[in-house]
């Protein structure tokens, strides 16, 4: 398969380091650190000739001190393992998130913060991985703000990494949802792509869905092709894996093989996630390139290592 673009990962997540009391703060006072800015979601950007690249705010600079009331929120993201001009290997990096009035005093041009969806083919291995970190770690944060065992509010902790009401012993880890995708092929080497009834206009990929609790991917593999087209598969095979922070979730690829004894002609959309379906040949697929998935997706690789002959 080609380049993940969300699952590269050149930083040292350094977790033994969060629990050092005050790390948070005293990043901030140091020359070394870097800061990633996030606000709605978007990255604070830079504009070069070649794209959009990461603005990673040195942590004592005058512009900097213009996140100090969040500065009790930030995440220690790690130590980059390479680096760039901008970047030196070894760095310190924390992601801040911000609300749009702080965001519009740091940088009111509207057009420096940018998604990672959108940006992600054109940055880097090292930001685009700092990036989807986080991407990821702030959208806990934003849905876990109150216990789960007793409706409390809480608190960050561990520099950003976990989650504690005050009094209590329960402590909340961030959490992934597990999502399975599958290329499903039929004995004549046809790929089986569907459109989701929330694409407008209809896109085609292949068919995902999430793990649900006690099952593994393989099993998921199964129950989700089945559900969502009436096929039958076998031999469900590993591809590989990338992070998916929209919300909260990690796409694990899969090929599978339609059951021998399963007529092609057979499948069906379940009319309720999947409103057309169909076998595609690769002339076929590379005739609706403008309507498949985006550069970013674990769908367009398996997609794209297919049409190149790269899958069995």
């Amino acid at each position: 398969m080609s380049r993940l673009p969300l699952a590269q990962q050149q930083t040292d997540r350094d977790h033994e380091r969060r629990s050092e009391p005050g790390l948070v703060h005293a990043l901030f006072g140091d020359d070394a650190t870097r800061v990633l800015v996030l606000s709605g979601g978007k990255a604070l950007m830079r504009r070069e000739g070649d794209g959009p690249k990461l603005e990673l705010l040195v942590a004592t600079s005058a512009r900097a001190a213009i996140l100090a009331p969040a500065i009790g929120d930030a995440v220690y993201l790690g130590r980059t393992l390479s680096g760039d001009a901008d970047l030196p290997s070894g760095s310190s990096v924390l992601s801040v998130s911000i609300d749009a009035e702080l965001a519009a005093s740091l940088e009111p041009d509207a057009r420096l913060w940018a998604g990672l969806m959108e940006t992600a083919a054109h940055l880097g291995a090292l930001h685009c991985g700092l990036f989807t970190e986080a991407l990821a770690i702030t959208n806990w944060h934003d849905t876990h703000g109150f216990s789960p065992r007793t409706g409390s509010a809480t608190s960050p902790g561990l520099a950003g990494w976990v989650r504690q009401a005050e009094g209590e012993t329960h402590v909340s880890f961030p959490r992934t949802d597990a999502a399975i995708i599958a290329a499903v092929l039929d004995r004549d080497d046809r790929i089986l792509l569907g459109a989701n009834v929330r694409w407008n206009p209809r896109r085609f990929s292949l068919l995902a869905g999430f793990v649900e609790p006690g099952e593994s991917f393989e099993a998921a593999v199964e129950r989700e092709i089945y559900e969502e087209a009436r096929a039958r598969i076998v031999e469900p095979k590993y591809l590989g894996s990338q992070p998916w922070p929209f919300p909260a979730s990690i796409m694990v690829g899969f090929t599978a093989k339609l059951h021998p004894d399963q007529d092609p002609a057979s499948v069906e959309p379940d009319n309720d996630e999947i409103v057309e379906l169909g076998w595609f040949t690769r002339d076929e697929v590379r005739a609706i390139e403008d309507r498949l998935p985006g550069p970013t997706s674990i769908a367009r690789a398996i997609i794209d290592a297919w049409l190149s002959g790269q899958l069995d």
